[in-house]
C-alpha cells in the first residue's frame, strides 16, 4: 500500500480505484486481521478524500444561463433546482 500521508495527493480517479480495490479485498476476507484493519483505515481516508474532491468540484460548477437580452451569465449551481 502507498504512504497514508499521500492520500491528499491522489486524483479523485486514483483514490476511487484504490478504494474499490480495498473494498474487494476486505469483502473477500482473505487478509490477516492487522492488514484488514490497516486497509480499512486507508479506505476511510480515501473515502473522505473522494468526498472532499467531489465537494470541491460541486462548488466550482456554475450554471450558465441566457438572459432575455441574450447575454450569457453564470451563477452558482443550485442542485435543488
Amino acid at each position: 500500500m502507498t504512504n497514508p500521508n499521500a492520500v491528499e495527493k491522489l486524483s479523485f480517479e486514483d483514490a476511487l480505484e484504490e478504494l474499490e480495490t480495498i473494498v474487494r479485498k476486505l469483502e473477500a476476507g482473505e487478509a490477516p486481521l492487522e492488514e484488514s484493519i490497516s486497509a480499512y483505515e486507508r479506505g476511510t481516508a480515501l473515502k473522505r478524500h473522494c468526498e472532499d474532491k467531489l465537494r470541491d468540484a460541486q462548488v466550482k460548477i456554475e450554471k450558465i444561463s441566457i438572459s432575455d437580452n441574450n447575454t450569457v451569465k453564470t451563477q452558482p449551481l443550485d442542485p435543488e433546482e
